[in-house]
This record gives structure tokens, C-alpha cells and sequence, in this order.
């Protein structure tokens, strides 16, 4: 078995050891070591990375009975000593995730009687699901509480239960670990058995923020960040709301009651521009069939890029151009990645779907529809190659003449 250092120690961010062992798998190099530092991913909590004997350690992963393997990304000689060194930065950061969580456990369960079910420390932010539906003034209370007892600085206390004696120990959340339990308490408001790294006094957690509240399997999942993770998210904020205010020409206090005015606008200028491309709907198809010279079996292909339209000003020109005998339409709209709608005369003989289909495995994108009538959005490529391939698909469905 592998000598836990961080069992004892969650500041210690160097040491030495001998190699145990060490096996090529993978193109990478699994190390045991007699004692190490490095934490294993467990408990909701990432494991360490940092260097070790100059290699970079890559992950840590607890085999038990094994003992604490190394990934690195070279060889180590067996027997020989060599130096771990963690990265401090990641460690922190996550015993102020992991120490936070307990603070919040804690909280949730003396002021809400919610159980913790389940804990993840991600990346970017950590979770905790609840084994009840919670209220938002619920979760700010033992937000509250969570912080009020990271504020009082208190001591956050390493003990160890024998065999035998965890059942006689008051714990948060009944082990069922056995054997020897590593016990984490801050006096008078929490003590669990967990294999973590933890700060040594509560104020080092800095602040808690629950960021999202969500039901979750009949209960609530909580996300929360901790310490230097909630600076940052304010920072975060911070950039945005001022940009925010910038474009909207408002105080943070009114970006709210801005977005829903400029929502307003937006809506309102949408149905006007409805409304004219209604309007001039007709005016452009009779247009497009005017181009288009008849066929001598009297069915024409029309393709054309028409600058300005959405998908259902599009939409609006095809179904109008159609109204026409033996007319069959393409229509894209002049951005990119580009949006087309395809239309046929009853009498044109095509078929739509299949023609979107056709631009589709060509140009790419997603879209549908019927024989008479479909759409996709998302082409990417050159629009002459785009309108030239539709024409030519069109043209080919019924050997129609193409007037591109």
C-alpha cells in the first residue's frame, strides 16, 4: 500500500520517494511509489497533476490494494528517488471546492433538512444534488449559513476512527467505508468521513456562491463556486454587465428592463419586416417568372441569390413564384452559411424534398420537407456553384431548361 502523505498533510506540495514500480502501457508510464502526495481521483474530487522525477504526471488513479498509481509521460527507474512536486494552484483550488461543499452540506442539512446525495467538482463549477425540492429562499439560507461559518474562520480539524468506532461517531453522512475513516470537522457544525484535501480553517474557502438551482431526480441540484473560482466568475460578470451597459446605454441596475425593451424592438421590427416581405413577395416572384423564358415543353427553372430575405421572406417568394404553371424555383438568401428554399409548380413536375437533399450532400446543412415545397439552412460554399447546382438538379428532375 501506498503511503498517503496528503492523508495527513493537504498543504504539502513537495516530497520525495523511491519507485516501487514502474510499467509501460499505452505509450504512457504507470509509477507506485512507496509514499506520495499526489491525490487520486475519488470522492468528487479531481486528482492531482504536477511533475514527479522530472516527468509530468498526467493522472493519479487509486488501485487499492495496488496502491496509488502515477500516469506520467516517461519512464522512472525502479528503486530510484525521486521528487514529486504538485501543482499548487489546481490543489487549492480544489480543496476550496471540496471544503466549501461540506460548509454547504452542512448548511442544507441543518437548515433545510435536505440530504446530500451526490457531490461533482467540475472544471469550471461543482454540484450538489439535494434529495428535496428546494425553495430559492430555502437554497439563500443555508447559502447564508455556509458562509457565515467560512467567515468565523474556523478550524477545520483532521481526526482518524479505528475500526470499530465509526459507528459510535455523530457523522453527517453515514459511512460505509471500513476499516480506519479519515474524518473532517469544523466543531460544532460538521463531521464527515471523506478522503479529500481541505483547507485548515474555514476563512481560507474565502466566500461561497451558489451560481444555479435546478430540480433534479425529485430533488435540487445546487451549483457553487468557492474562492478564487467566484472571483473570477465576478470578474466574468463584471466585463459583461459593463459591455452590456455600454451598448444598451444603461446602469447594471437597468440591463433587465433594457433587454426586455430591446427584446420589444425586436419583435415589433421582426413583424413590420413580416409584413413588407409579404407584401413585396409577389412583386419578386412575378419578377423571378418574368425572367425565366419559357421551355418548349413550357416548364422553366428559376434559381436566384435574393439579397435581404429571411427564411420566411424566402419561404413567401417561392410559394407566390409557384402559384405560376411548370414554374420550379431555388431561392437562397445572400448570407453565410446560406439558407434556400425550394418550390414547384403542381404541374412542373419535381420534386423539392429530393432537390434539398441533393444541395445538402453537397454544400452541407440541415433541412426538409415535401415534394412540393422544402428548405435547409447551414450551405456552406461558393452561392454561383450553390445556385448553379440547384438549377442543374431542378433541370435535371425533369429535363426542364435552366435560366440561372
Amino acid at each position: 500500500m501506498t503511503e498517503r502523505l496528503y492523508y495527513n498533510d493537504s498543504y504539502l506540495t513537495e516530497f520525495e520517494s523511491p519507485v516501487a514500480a514502474c510499467a509501460a502501457r499505452d505509450g504512457r508510464y504507470e509509477v507506485t511509489l512507496e509514499r506520495t502526495a499526489f491525490y487520486p481521483t475519488g470522492g468528487g474530487q479531481p486528482n492531482d497533476v504536477g511533475a514527479l522525477g522530472g516527468r509530468a504526471v498526467l493522472d493519479v488513479i487509486d488501485r487499492e490494494a495496488a496502491g496509488i498509481v502515477h500516469v506520467v509521460d516517461g519512464p522512472l527507474e525502479p528503486g530510484a528517488l525521486v521528487k514529486g512536486v504538485i501543482d499548487w494552484p489546481r490543489r487549492f483550488d480544489h480543496m476550496q471546492q471540496h471544503s466549501g461543499q461540506h460548509m454547504l452540506s452542512a448548511a442544507f442539512e441543518s437548515i433545510c433538512h435536505a440530504r446530500t446525495e451526490s457531490f461533482h467538482l467540475g472544471t469550471g463549477a461543482s454540484t450538489i444534488d439535494l434529495n428535496k425540492v428546494l425553495s430559492p429562499g430555502e437554497i439563500a439560507a443555508a447559502e447564508d449559513e455556509a458562509n457565515r461559518i467560512v467567515w468565523q474562520d474556523r478550524e477545520v480539524k483532521l481526526q482518524f476512527a479505528a475500526a470499530g468506532e465509526g459507528a459510535a461517531i455523530a457523522l453527517r453522512k453515514e459511512s460505509a467505508r471500513e476499516g480506519t475513516l479519515r474524518l473532517i470537522e469544523v466543531p460544532n457544525f460538521d463531521r464527515s468521513a471523506c478522503g479529500g484535501t481541505h483547507v485548515a480553517r474555514t476563512g481560507a474557502i474565502g466566500i461561497i456562491a451558489i451560481t444555479a438551482s435546478e430540480k433534479f431526480k425529485g430533488g435540487t441540484r445546487v451549483e457553487f463556486l468557492c474562492g478564487n473560482r467566484a472571483l473570477g466568475r465576478i470578474r466574468e460578470w463584471r466585463d459583461v454587465f459593463s459591455a452590456t451597459s455600454r451598448v444598451l446605454s444603461v446602469l447594471p441596475s437597468g440591463l433587465a428592463a433594457g433587454i426586455e425593451r430591446l427584446q420589444g424592438e425586436n419583435k415589433a421590427l421582426g413583424k413590420t419586416v413580416r409584413e413588407m416581405q409579404e407584401q413585396l413577395a409577389g412583386q419578386v416572384a412575378n419578377r423571378l417568372v418574368n425572367e425565366g423564358a419559357p421551355a418548349p415543353n413550357g416548364r422553366v427553372v428559376v434559381a436566384r441569390v435574393l439579397e435581404g430575405w429571411d427564411a420566411n421572406g424566402l419561404k413567401a417568394v417561392a410559394s407566390a413564384a409557384v402559384a405560376s404553371p411548370g414554374i420550379c424555383v431555388a431561392v437562397f438568401s445572400a448570407t453565410s452559411p446560406a439558407l434556400v428554399v425550394v418550390a414547384g409548380a403542381e404541374d412542373a413536375g419535381v420534386d423539392a424534398s429530393a432537390a434539398v437533399k441533393a444541395l445538402i450532400a453537397r454544400f452541407g446543412g440541415k433541412g426538409g420537407g415535401k415534394p412540393e415545397l422544402a428548405q435547409a439552412g447551414g450551405l456552406q460554399g461558393d452561392l454561383n456553384e450553390m445556385v448553379a447546382a440547384a438549377g442543374e438538379i431542378l433541370g435535371l428532375q425533369r429535363g426542364a431548361t435552366e435560366r440561372s
